[in-house]
């Protein structure tokens, strides 16, 4: 039947309603809706028209925008009115390359490292997030926490003291299954140690680790795997971005408060990032401002503007500006991610946001 399904004879035919979805360029990505193949199921029915579009993440953040455009196209050059028309989304995320290499790991689309240059600046707050914001949006996630001397995200998502399950893979080898929470797949050091315990291990013995949690954890299928990385640009963090260099990491964002103190050791890690060929997607600024709760006021506790300065000197998107929060800091606390939350100073949205950024970044990336 070929891309299109018949509809029957009504005032409007499927050759118009394809020729204007064709008017309809995709914002980010350009070129039309449907020389990109993303109109899908396509129904004429009388005077009604139904359809799928299929984005490159279900995380996008221009689906009302796209959504708009395609009903102005069929009313303005084929007459259906905007009541007439029923539009669907679904997403294919492709894998990074377009095909999986041998190396990649098996059912994972995209490796996405989250980084910081130094401690304190909320890094693996910002991947939690991150994490849980992709899969409200319908992505298919896990989280790996490699800061492997300080696995928090057992405690962030409510998970501590839980242990993972083994299971037999396809190979007759064992797998651990991933802990799961929060609409989230997660592994991490702190699920196999005494959190009372320190972790003194050198660079050979944590990229070992980091090589059984990524081929020898059962992921199952992912859009996105979110790799909490160690802070810093020390040998352990250079270790592990060659590791993830590897095996095909889409790439890295790194997150910053503003002040300059923080930015030139993002500045570090960011180059070493570089140097080892991972591409480098934006900067998130964490703790961009306080609002005070009672008046509303808003102080730029830590300054202002050194994120976007940031991204400027690296030639990268800044991602977008979270808020210092008390119900951020508490979430993280109590095991409910601020993404999950209603309360005003979680910055929820603020999530969410850039979570659709980074998607957007890594579908520009691998679809233009």
């Amino acid at each position: 039947m070929g891309l299109f399904s018949r509809g029957h004879s009504g005032r409007v035919t499927e050759e118009q309603v394809v020729r204007a979805l064709s008017t309809v360029e995709e914002p980010e990505l350009g070129g039309d809706l449907v020389s990109r193949r993303m109109i899908k199921n396509l129904v004429v029915d009388g005077e009604h028209v139904t359809f799928t579009i299929e984005l490159t993440t279900p995380a996008c953040p221009l689906k009302d925008q796209i959504k708009d455009e395609c009903e102005s196209a069929l009313e303005r050059l084929a007459g259906v009115p905007r009541s007439a028309v029923s539009i669907e989304f679904s997403a294919m995320v492709r894998p990074r390359g377009g095909v999986l290499d041998k190396a990649a790991i098996p059912g994972v689309s995209h490796v996405i490292a989250v980084s910081a240059g130094k401690g304190g600046v909320g890094k693996s707050t910002v991947a939690v997030n991150l994490a849980v914001a992709l899969a409200q949006e319908g992505a298919r996630v896990g989280l790996l926490d490699a800061d492997i001397y300080g696995p928090s995200i057992p405690l962030m998502l409510g998970t501590k003291g839980q242990t993972p399950a083994a299971t037999a893979g396809s190979d007759g080898q064992a797998r651990m299954l991933p802990i799961e929470a929060h609409g989230i797949k997660m592994i991490s050091v702190g699920f196999l140690v005494d959190d009372s315990q320190p972790v003194i291990w050198r660079g050979p013995m944590v990229s070992q680790l980091l090589r059984q949690f990524l081929y020898q954890v059962d992921w199952g299928e992912l859009d996105y795997l979110i790799i909490d990385m160690p802070p810093g640009t020390g040998d352990i963090a250079l270790t592990l971005a060659q590791s993830l260099q590897n095996v095909g990491l889409t790439g890295a964002v790194t997150v910053t408060t503003p002040q300059q103190v923080a930015t030139i050791d993002v500045l570090k890690s960011m180059e070493m990032f570089k140097k080892v060929n991972v591409p480098l997607l934006g900067v998130i600024e964490n703790m961009a401002y306080f609002v005070a709760p009672d008046t509303g006021a808003r102080y730029d506790i830590f300054g202002t503007g050194g994120a976007a300065r940031l991204a400027e000197q690296l030639g990268v998107p800044l991602l977008g500006q979270i808020p210092l929060g008390m119900s951020v800091r508490a979430g993280g606390d109590t095991g409910e991610p601020a993404a999950t939350s209603t309360q005003a100073d979680a910055y929820a949205a603020v999530f969410r946001e850039i979570a659709q950024q980074l998607a957007a970044r890594v579908s520009v990336m691998e679809y233009a």
